[in-house]
Formats: structure tokens, sequence, C-alpha cells
């Protein structure tokens, strides 16, 4: 009796070591079927910005021969700037472009025929001779900025076989187009405009330049105001303020703002820096000011909880040999929490360089051609732009779109991975 009773009792004992092998072994499953989902769609989605997005780094150009007419450039021959400046390179551009196709006369077609180069083309020749005067009177082969619709056909040949109706550019243009490519005239070159120019109506004279120079200045204002702020917020609630409803209060209304929805931080900078303190529209020191109000909880929370885990060993040690509490603070845990610190702010950092809603909320979706040479300049945000070109019609702006996309992420991840860098350099062991 006693052995079928214990018998019983093993096998009750096994089959419940079997249940639990086998919810383990299923909890491990799912656990790697959720990591290898999540994992598919980061590689989807970094193979559609990828795939989208590397074109940008080429745009198409043409091969010309162009007649630098004196008579055109400086017919006075005074060569100064402002006549340098102010003359029609366009009409040389199209003139090089027309004497390929010389049998093109009428008014229409010529105005066909010109539209496959860019308004950009002008601007380069332009820049040439500004640059070096005398070049005036030479006749030079140049690779010109072809427009946007072309280089769109050139990089997706599968619209070439589209209706007219489907694609912007007409049966004569494709024609010719067709021709200038039988005659090597046509290829792709670097297209370094896309990292030196700003914001441009013309996608292929387009560029990320203006907007990371104010996602630049921005942070460089956010991270002079926040990171001081923050580290001093902290180091008072954890070191020095007492504990009673009012600190108490403090560090509730502290977490509460560390999940405000970023929009709102933009209402408030429109209210108070643009409304009342009248600072200028679409400027980084506005909008430095209002990521410096959305950075500031996570700085203070970060830095709270790295003081929190120096021991309290350290300070008992500091206050032993006589040190005040300034000096125990200061020389002795700050030290030790500062890698903490440092990784909170960068990530508060990259947190606001990602931020479109309270920029757009203080007018830095304005269009600016210019690159901001101070924090008082207008200027736009990364993340703006890429919103600017998201929501534009053109068809080339897509491309540019996934490349500035692209861009910000790595700047991103950058930013993180300077935070682990500075965290391993200045960790110490205690």
């Amino acid at each position: 009796m006693s052995s079928l009773l214990s018998r019983s009792v093993k096998e009750a004992v096994a089959r419940g070591i079997r249940r639990r092998y086998l919810a383990e072994r299923a909890f491990r499953t799912v656990g790697l079927m959720a990591l290898l989902i999540g994992l598919g769609f980061l590689a989807f989605f970094f193979y559609t910005l990828i795939g989208n997005g590397y074109t940008a780094l080429e745009q198409t150009r043409i091969e010309l021969t162009v007649n630098l007419d004196a008579a055109i450039i400086d017919p006075d021959g005074a060569r100064a700037p402002e006549t340098l400046r102010s003359a029609d390179y366009q009409r040389l551009a199209r003139e090089a472009l027309g004497a390929v196709f010389p049998e093109v006369t009428s008014r229409s077609d010529l105005r066909a025929l010109y539209g496959l180069l860019s308004p950009g083309a002008g601007l380069e020749l332009q820049q040439l001779v500004v640059t070096n005067p005398a070049v005036i009177g030479e006749t030079r082969t140049m690779w010109l900025l072809a427009d946007d619709d072309v280089d769109v056909i050139v990089k997706g040949p599968a619209l070439r076989d589209l209706p007219e109706s489907d694609r912007r550019m007409d049966d004569r243009q494709l024609g010719w187009l067709t021709a200038l490519e039988a005659q090597g005239k046509v290829d792709l070159k670097f297209n370094r405009y896309f990292f030196t120019r700003g914001a441009s109506s013309d996608p292929e004279l387009a560029g990320i330049w203006g907007a990371t120079v104010g996602s630049f200045f921005m942070l460089l204002v956010t991270l002079g105001l926040s990171f001081p702020l923050g580290v001093a917020t902290a180091i008072y609630l954890e070191e020095f303020a007492p504990r009673n409803r009012w600190t108490d209060l403090i560090e509730v209304n502290i977490n509460n703002l560390a999940a405000v929805p970023s929009i709102v931080f933009g209402l408030l900078g429109l209210a108070l820096f643009i409304n009342v303190f009248g600072l200028p529209r679409s400027a980084p020191l506005v909008g430095g000011l209002v990521l410096s109000l959305m950075t500031l909880p996570v700085i203070i929370i970060a830095s709270r909880a790295a003081i929190t885990a120096v021991p309290p060993s350290i300070r008992e040690a500091a206050l032993g040999v006589g040190a005040s509490k300034m000096q125990v603070v200061l020389h002795h845990v700050l030290p030790l929490a500062m890698p903490g610190m440092l990784t909170g702010t960068i990530i508060g950092m990259a947190r606001a360089l990602g931020e479109s809603a309270p920029l757009l909320m203080i007018g830095m979706v304005a269009f600016i051609v210019d690159v901001p040479d101070s924090p008082l300049s207008p200027a736009t945000a990364l993340p703006v732009q890429v919103y600017l070109w998201a929501d534009s019609p053109e068809r080339a702006f897509v491309e540019r779109t996934s490349a500035a996309i692209v861009v910000l992420l790595l700047f991103l991840l950058v930013m993180n991975a300077t935070a682990i860098l500075l965290r391993k350099r200045f960790e110490r062991r205690y």
C-alpha cells in the first residue's frame, strides 16, 4: 500500500515538473517570437528608410558646353560684383541646352526643353563667374543640375513606361532626355547640395544644413539651461531640502511634468516667450527655451536617481573626517553621481532633438532658406524639416525625407553612444 502511494506521489511530482518545464519552454518561445517580430519590424523600418533615402545622395546632371558670353554677363566690362551677380546665367545654360537640339525652335517646345534644367544651373554658373571672373568669355563643358522631374525619371526607369498623363514629363521631354542619355550627357553625381544648403522649393536644391545648424543652436541653448538647472535642483532636493509637504508637492509635480505631452510646452513657449517677452518667432533661442522646459524634468529625475545611488557610507566617511555638507556634495557625491547625470542629460537631449510638436507652435515650421548664423536668426530644425518635406507633393522630396530621417537617427545613435561612453569613462568603483 505504501509503495503504491509513494509511486503515485512520484508520478504526480513528475507530472508537475513536466508541466513546469513545458510552461518555461512556452514562455521562452513566446519571448523569442516577440523578440524576432520586433527585430523584423525594425529591419523592415530601416530597409524602407535606407531603400528610399540612399538615392538622395546622388543628383542627375546634364553635361553641356556653356559659352560664358561677356555680352550677357558683363556688357560694360567693369566686372563689378553687383553686375556679375545679377547677370542672366540661366539664359546661358538654356542656350547651351538649345545648341544640343537646334531643331527645337517653337516657343512651346523651347519652354519644354528648358524645363529639363534646374534653376540651380544658373546659380552654379553665377558661383563660377563670381568666384573667378577670369572665365568670362570662355567656353566650358560643365555638368549642370537637372530638374527634379528629370532626376525622378533617371532614378526610376519604370516611370518611363507610364502613360504621359501619369507622369510630369511629357513625351517630348522624355525623348530629349533619352537622346541626351544616348550621347552620354546624363549622369548621376554626388549630391553635395543635400549636405550644404538650406530649405528650397526646388527638391534638387534642398538640403539639411540649415536645419542641422538650427538644431545645433537649439540644443546648445537647451543644454546650457537644462543641465545646470536640473543638476542643481536634484542636488537641492536630495541633499539639502527638508522633508515636508512642500517638497513632496514639488517632487510630484516634477514627475508629472515628465509625462506632459510635448505640444503643451510649445503652447507655453508661445504664450510666455513670444507673446509676453516678445522674443522672435522661429528663433533657435525660443526653441531651446521650450525644449529646456521639456527636458528639465527628465534631467532632474535622472540626476536624483544617480545621487540616491551613491552609498551613504561615502557621505558618512566624508563627514567623519571633518568635511562640510557642501564639501561632501561637491567633492564626493557629485563626482560619483556624474555618470548617471550625464547619461540622463544626453538621453533627454536626444529626446529634445527628435521633437517637432512644440517647435511647430512657436513658428519654427516657417520656410527658411538661409542658414542661421546665430541663435536669434530665423531657423528650422531637422524634425520640422522632415515634416515639411513629407508634406510636400513633389515626388523628389520622398527620398530626401527618408535621407533626412536617417541623418536624424544617426545623430540620435551618436548621442546615445556618447552617453554610454561617458558613463564608462567617469564611472567609479566604490
